[in-house]
C-alpha cells in the first residue's frame, strides 16, 4: 500500500513534466522507472526532482520510517522502443527476481550488457 502511494505520487511528477510511465515498480532498496522523458529536461534534474518531492512525501507522511534518504548515484539506461513490452515484464517482476539477484549484482550485469566500463570501488 505504501509502495503504491509513492509510485503514484512518482507518477504525476512525471505526468507533469509531460513524461509518459511504462512501468514502475521495486524493492526494498531501489526502484525501476520505465518512462521516456521529455525533450527539454535533462535527465539529472528529472532524477533530482524525483528523489527531492518523494523524500519530502515519505517523510511528511511517514510512509517508510526506516528511509534515511535516497543514494547520491542513480543509474539510468537507454533502450530501442522495440525493448519496451520486455522491460515492463522485467521491472513488473522485480520482486521475484530479486529472490535470485541483490541490487549489487543486478546493477553490474546491467552495466556489462551496456557495455558500460566501471570501478567496482563506485558501487555501493
Amino acid at each position: 500500500e505504501k509502495r503504491t502511494k509513492l509510485y503514484k505520487y512518482i507518477w504525476g511528477v512525471l505526468e507533469k513534466k509531460q513524461c509518459h510511465l511504462y512501468r514502475i515498480n521495486g524493492v526494498e532498496d531501489h526502484i525501476h522507472i520505465l518512462t521516456h522523458i521529455h525533450p527539454t529536461i535533462s535527465l539529472s534534474n528529472f532524477v533530482k526532482d524525483i528523489k527531492l518531492s518523494t523524500t519530502d512525501l515519505i517523510k511528511t507522511e511517514g510512509l517508510f520510517p526506516g528511509f534515511s534518504g535516497w543514494q547520491d548515484g542513480y543509474g539510468a539506461f537507454t533502450y530501442s522502443i522495440n525493448e519496451k513490452d520486455r522491460l515492463i515484464e522485467y521491472i513488473k517482476n522485480q520482486e521475484e527476481h530479486h529472490k535470485k539477484f541483490n541490487f549489487r549484482e543486478e546493477y553490474i550485469k546491467m552495466l556489462n550488457e551496456q557495455n558500460i566500463q566501471f570501478n567496482e570501488k563506485y558501487l555501493m
